[in-house]
């Protein structure tokens, strides 16, 4: 298993994993599943974005100790380390599933997008090309791939502090506007707990999905140079980032118009641009919102092939995903990923309409359950390190504990919750069908052992 797994190119630098897990952060789940949490919770979703972020900081700080304790191993990896075959095999398996689901909604929202400009163009067809454009990106070398998300990812941070500042200065009337007392849209319309702390509770499920992708860097982890230095400076930077990227926009959309004025048709972003009459702003934002969901999307297929291959490895998955191509990357696994992201396009085709929230439900409930096993792969490996990180989790267990606690009661929450029947029954059943396989490809490879 090591000699394969030097096979993949350490081609990622630095600066090129610290932005691949902002990538995966920022996404549609901000650019426009802010629309459906503000519609959920209206102001109060900033208190959600908030424990949701110090529970992002658990999770990472668990996966950045395993990462440099266990070095050249990724998250699958390490469940597999932790738990044995079946379990890795269920995880591994969920989080290829989450990202397809996640990249096929990164393409919708651009295609979505791209109608700002082209409105007469089908969402399907606009979504197809631009799946046709980053599955080519995919298929050059993984330093061109982290190069080309180097910068992807620095115009969506760029346009994120351009959009605080400008919103501020709106807010504060250092840049007049048409907004009349811009600070009452907070306590107005129903209050800051417009529908109670139930609609507060119930926005988690958009800002889990909003929020998955961070753990990518354990992806990434066998393809960076230096990986013991650059872990823990990612990590240290997560909290500050969730803060200026999440909750000052929320901020900034709450207080220049009415939370239940956000229609969702158009991104939060674009709609707060058009109504300040600014010329030109909303198409500059759209451009942003447009590389954004790209950028997401590149990291979903970069992050579904590399989990395909890593599956590969530790035999839950068809050894044939094992193969590189002359350029060192998993042709075989962005194959099959692209495949599926066109089946995707293709439900888009049917149901332009509902697609996007329905798939936005999905990766919620995948999230939590992969962030859940992180937690659990950190309490059961760490008895085991050879040596102590230099990085680790303060107050272990404790904080470890604290997260899977937290992460299985909103999890709980939502199985039980009418609103989310849709996404639960997929959930559970893809869940059910994948314990279910489990077995029969353990009986399966137990046999090949054997003979």
């Amino acid at each position: 298993m090591e000699n394969n797994q030097q096979n993949l190119k350490k081609g990622l630098l630095p600066r090129h994993v610290q932005f691949i897990a902002l990538a995966g952060m920022i996404g549609t789940g901000i650019f426009k599943g802010s629309s459906d949490t503000l519609a959920i919770a209206g102001p109060s979703v900033v208190i959600a974005y908030l424990i949701g972020g110090l529970l992002l900081f658990i999770i990472m700080a668990a996966l950045g100790e395993m990462a440099l304790a266990f070095p050249n191993l990724n998250v699958q990896h390490l469940v597999n380390k932790a738990f044995g075959f079946q379990v890795s095999y269920l995880v591994g398996w969920l989080y290829w599933i989450n990202w397809i689901i996640v990249t096929v909604v990164e393409l919708l929202a651009a295609g979505s997008f791209l109608q700002f400009w082209f409105p007469t163009i089908p969402l399907w067809l606009l979504s197809f090309l631009c799946a046709v454009v980053i599955v080519g990106i995919n298929l050059t070398q993984v330093k061109y791939y982290g190069e080309l998300e180097f910068w992807f990812a620095g115009i969506k941070i760029i346009a994120l502090i351009a959009f605080i500042i400008l919103g501020f200065s709106l807010l504060l009337g250092i840049i007049p506007s048409s907004i009349q007392d811009p600070l009452s849209n907070y306590t107005g319309h129903g209050g800051f707990f417009p529908n109670g702390i139930g609609g507060t509770l119930s926005a988690f499920l958009v800002v889990m999905f909003s929020y998955g992708g961070a753990e990518l860097i354990g992806v990434a982890v066998t393809e960076t140079k230096d990986a013991e230095k650059v872990l823990p400076k990612i990590i240290k930077g997560a909290v500050w980032r969730v803060i200026i990227f999440y909750i000052l926009p929320i901020l900034i959309i709450c207080g220049l118009m009415p939370w239940n004025k956000v229609t969702g048709a158009d991104s939060p972003f674009v709609q707060v641009f058009s109504t300040t009459g600014l010329p030109g702003a909303a198409h500059i934002m759209n451009f942003v919102l447009l590389t954004a969901v790209l950028s997401a999307a590149n990291s979903g297929i970069y992050a579904t092939s590399r989990t395909l291959f890593s599956m590969a490895q530790s035999g839950v998955a068809p050894k044939g995903l094992a193969r590189l191509s002359a350029k060192g990357i998993p042709l075989t696994g962005i194959m099959l990923t692209s495949i599926c992201i066109l089946a995707g396009v293709y439900l888009a085709y049917l149901t332009p309409s509902q697609v996007i929230g329905y798939l936005m439900t999905i990766p919620g409930f995948t999230v939590m359950l992969i962030w859940i096993s992180i937690c659990a792969a950190q309490l059961k490996l760490r008895p085991l390190y050879k040596s102590k990180p230099a990085f680790n989790v303060k107050w272990f267990p404790y904080t470890t504990i604290f997260a899977i606690g937290s992460l299985s009661i909103i999890f709980i929450g939502f199985v039980f919750n009418p609103n989310n029947l849709i996404g639960t029954s997929v959930s559970l059943a893809t869940i059910g069908f994948l314990i279910i396989l489990s077995f029969i490809v353990r009986r399966k490879v137990a046999g090949e052992i054997l003979a």
